[in-house]
C-alpha cells in the first residue's frame, strides 16, 4: 500500500509498505479521507522537538474491508469513522473495532469524527447552559464545530470573533447571533454591548495563538468560564494571571487524553452527524490526492481565502481491490 511518511520538515514522501494486518478485535479499513489537523502543522513546519521519520494522520474515514473474528459490530462494506493516533495518510489502516463508529450514509469527508469528538467533549466540559451568552474566538474548522454545538445547548447569544471576513461570513451563515472583526473593533466592548454590560458567561478560545489569550479575560464576566480549545504549541504563552485571579474565572482545559472520554465524544458526535443535528457540509473546502499531501499541509498553514479544512483522499485509481489487500 501507499503511505505518506514525513521524512523532514516540509517533506512528505510516499512509501510502499505491506498493508497492516487485522487483529482478532480489529478491522481493516480502506481509507477514503484523512483530515489535516492543525495539531500536525507545527511538526510539518519543523517547529518543536519532533523526530523523523513520522507517520501522521488521525482523522480517518473509510470502508471496512475485513473484520477480525471477535468483531460483531462491523462488517465488510460498512462505512466507518476511525480513531487512530497515526498512519492515517495511507491507503489502509487497521484499528480496534470498538474505537470506530458506523458512518452510515455520511459522505466520507463528513465522517471525520475525531475533531468532532474533540469539539463535543469541549462543549460538554464547558457545560454551556440554556440562555448563556457565549463568545467563540476563532471561526476556523474547530470554531465552526464548537459554534454549532453551542447553539444546540440553547445559548442566548453566540458571538463569534475572527480577523477574516470570509470566516465571519461563514459564522453568520452557521447561525451566529453576532460576529466581530477583532481587528476593526473592540471585542470586549462589543460583547459588553450585547450582554447587558456583563460579559460572556463562557468564552471559547479556539485559535491556539497568544493574542486571544489577552482578550478572553476582558470578554468574560466575573466567575465566567474561559475554555481553552486551541492547541497551544511553540513558545510558552503569557497570561494576565493576576487579572484572571481577581475575576475568579473558571479555566477549562478542553483537551482530552483518556480513551473513554474520547470514545464518549465519538459516540455523541456520530449520533449528531448521522441525525443531521450537526453538519460538516461546506466545511471541507480543500481536497488533495495522497501524492499532493505536501500541498495539503502548505494550504492548511497558509489558509487562503475561503479555507476551512483540508483533507487527503485516496483516488479510485490508486485503491487496491480487497483481494490485493489480503495478499500479505
Amino acid at each position: 500500500m501507499k503511505i505518506a511518511v514525513l521524512t523532514a520538515p516540509g517533506t512528505f514522501e510516499i512509501a510502499d509498505e505491506p498493508p497492516p494486518t487485522c487483529g482478532p478485535d480489529e478491522i481493516l479499513v480502506r481509507v477514503a479521507a484523512c483530515g489535516v489537523c492543525a495539531s500536525e502543522l507545527d511538526t510539518w513546519q519543523g517547529r518543536g522537538a519532533a523526530d523523523f521519520p513520522r507517520h501522521p494522520g488521525h482523522e480517518v474515514s473509510g470502508t471496512v474491508l475485513e473484520a477480525g473474528p471477535e468483531v460483531s459490530t462491523l462488517t465488510p462494506g460498512d462505512a466507518v469513522a476511525v480513531w487512530t493516533v497515526e498512519r492515517g495518510f495511507a491507503e489502509f489502516v487497521a484499528a480496534k473495532a470498538d474505537r470506530c463508529r458506523p458512518a452510515r450514509d455520511l459522505p466520507a469527508e463528513e465522517a471525520l469524527l475525531e475533531p468532532v469528538a474533540c469539539a463535543v467533549n469541549a462543549v460538554e466540559l464547558a457545560d454551556v447552559r440554556l440562555g448563556d451568552d457565549v463568545v467563540i474566538i476563532g471561526a476556523g474548522f474547530m470554531g465552526n464545530l464548537v459554534q454549532q454545538l453551542v447553539a444546540l445547548r440553547g445559548a442566548r447569544h453566540v458571538i463569534v470573533a475572527d480577523t477574516r471576513a470570509d470566516a465571519l461570513k461563514r459564522a453568520r451563515r452557521l447561525g451566529a447571533t453576532a460576529v466581530v472583526d477583532s481587528l476593526a473593533e473592540s471585542l470586549p466592548r462589543a460583547v459588553r454591548g450585547l450582554t447587558d454590560g456583563n460579559g460572556a458567561d463562557v468564552t471559547f478560545e479556539v485559535t491556539g495563538a497568544q493574542g486571544p489569550l489577552e482578550l478572553v479575560g476582558d470578554t468574560t464576566r466575573m466567575s465566567g468560564k474561559i475554555v481553552l480549545v486551541g492547541f497551544h504549541q511553540g513558545a510558552p504563552r503569557k497570561l494576565p494571571l493576576g487579572h484572571w485571579n481577581w475575576m475568579a474565572f473558571q479555566i477549562v482545559n478542553a483537551h482530552f487524553r483518556e480513551l473513554p472520554t474520547i470514545m464518549r465524544g465519538m459516540t455523541a458526535g456520530m449520533r449528531l452527524l448521522t441525525s443531521r443535528r450537526l453538519s460538516l457540509d461546506g466545511l471541507v473546502t480543500h481536497r488533495f490526492a495522497l501524492a499532493d499531501i505536501n500541498e495539503a499541509f502548505r494550504t492548511a498553514v497558509e489558509k487562503p481565502e475561503g479555507f476551512v479544512k483540508a483533507t487527503v483522499t485516496v483516488s479510485a485509481a490508486d485503491e487496491a481491490a480487497p483481494g490485493q489487500v489480503e495478499a500479505r
